[in-house]
């Protein structure tokens, strides 16, 4: 099949969870032999040109303003996808759902991701939230399908729009064993105290990995944080929470985000006089999978409802993962992660973090657990094969399924 993804920043990815899904489930449909296109937007994304790993891309300009850029950049995107005979072209970002309807024109079945409740973000306000909000209705006329990342998004459009979406996770890559764990470094027998150095070895830090040394970081000795600086993310609710620990672990936030310059000064002004918070900006490839792979536990405090791929990655990772406990966060985690009370946000977030810092034996629990989670339902293999049959299905005419159903076939 031809294939086409419109309406993220493109690949590889370099700035948040569209990009990570797009990436992934680009380049592993081109492995399965189908043609796939990512369109790119060309002032992020400027040194890959035509290609990447088997997966075609297409550059367009587009407006970088917070509120011009997706919409200008998928509007063209979409005026080129017409001359393409795409067999399906899928969009993400339910902003995006006026345009959706254009490549059917051509023949073409398509696809709109909306992620959760775009709406409620708190970088929109006025016309643009209730553009935002209007755009949920219109993703389900205009769309051959809308896929929910979660079921209680799938829920929410079947009360309010009495629309079945289809429920499609995101997946996530087992890289547990990426943990640094010298030999010449021992731990005492609550795992959640430091590494010790033996005097008889070589020095810890000389061979720690890359990303940890240039921010002279330890194993275990930090709590993780990744995400864009936008104000649903709750980074400074994380911030207030972690000042407020009684430790010596520190606190590593990864992130940036363009046009909230406000907001970011808000966020090293909160963090001022405590040097135990790291902002690193953003990070990728192996200094992203290092800070990932050593933290103590990952903390999500975002509370808008809709699947975090990050979330899922940190799963993958096989770290102990602390969410706010939303509807969709708790669907992720299952029993195999912790979480704070979302009535009682900063408090709560203090009490449970505490209480992580000071048992190790909770944290390695919950590792030993969370990988499960990732193999049993948000496989990459898995996903991907769905999506394929469901692409494949909507070019035939035939009925969609949901993705429980699908695992129930190929597991008999």
């Amino acid at each position: 099949m031809k294939i086409a993804l419109i309406g993220s920043r493109g690949i590889p990815a370099r700035y948040s969870g569209f990009e990570q899904f797009y990436e992934q489930f680009a380049v592993r449909l081109a492995e399965r032999g189908h043609e796939v296109t990512v369109y790119n937007r060309s002032h992020f994304i400027k040194d890959v040109k035509k290609e990447y790993k088997g997966v075609r891309i297409v550059s367009l300009p587009s407006i970088p303003t917070k509120h011009l850029d997706t919409i200008v950049h998928t509007a063209l995107s979409t005026l080129h996808a017409l001359f393409c005979r795409y067999d399906v072209v899928y969009y993400c970002i339910v902003g995006n759902s006026p345009l959706v309807w254009i490549p059917r024109l051509a023949g073409a079945k398509t696809l709109i991701n909306v992620d959760g409740e775009d709406w409620a973000r708190g970088k929109w306000s006025g016309f643009a939230k209730t553009y935002q909000k209007w755009c949920e209705g219109v993703a389900c006329k205009a769309a051959n399908a809308v896929i929910a990342d979660a079921k209680g998004i799938l829920t929410r459009y079947r009360e309010l729009y009495n629309h079945e979406t289809i429920f499609v996770p995101y997946g996530a890559n087992i890289r547990k064993n990426l943990r640094f764990i010298p030999d010449f470094a021992q731990k005492s027998e609550d795992r959640g105290q430091k590494f010790e150095e033996r005097s008889d070895r070589p020095n810890a830090q000389s061979l720690m990995p890359n990303a940890l040394k240039k921010y002279n970081l330890r194993p275990e000795e930090y709590i993780f944080y990744v995400g864009r600086f936008v104000p649903e993310n709750a980074i400074d609710l994380l911030i207030r929470a972690f000042r407020r620990l009684k430790t010596e672990k520190k606190l590593v936030v990864v992130g940036d985000a363009p046009y909230a310059d406000g907001f970011k000064k808000s966020l090293y002004e909160l963090a001022a006089g405590d040097e135990r918070i790291i902002f690193t900006g953003y990070a990728f490839g192996d200094d992203y999978a290092q800070l990932s792979a050593n933290a103590y536990f990952y903390v999500q405090p975002a509370g808008i409802d809709g699947t975090r791929p990050a979330l899922l990655d940190q799963m993958g990772f096989g770290n102990c993962v602390l969410v706010r406990n939303s509807i969709v966060n708790m669907e992720v985690i299952g029993d195999c992660g912790c979480f704070f009370d979302k009535e009682r946000l900063e408090d709560s977030l203090v009490e449970v973090m505490q209480e992580l810092v000071e048992n190790g034996d909770k944290v390695q629990g919950y590792r030993e657990r969370v990988t499960s989670r990732i193999e049993s339902y948000y496989n990459w293999e898995w996903v991907t094969a769905f999506y394929e049959d469901l692409f494949l299905r909507l070019k035939e005419g035939r009925p969609a399924i949901q993705y429980d159903d699908f695992l129930k076939a190929i597991h008999g």
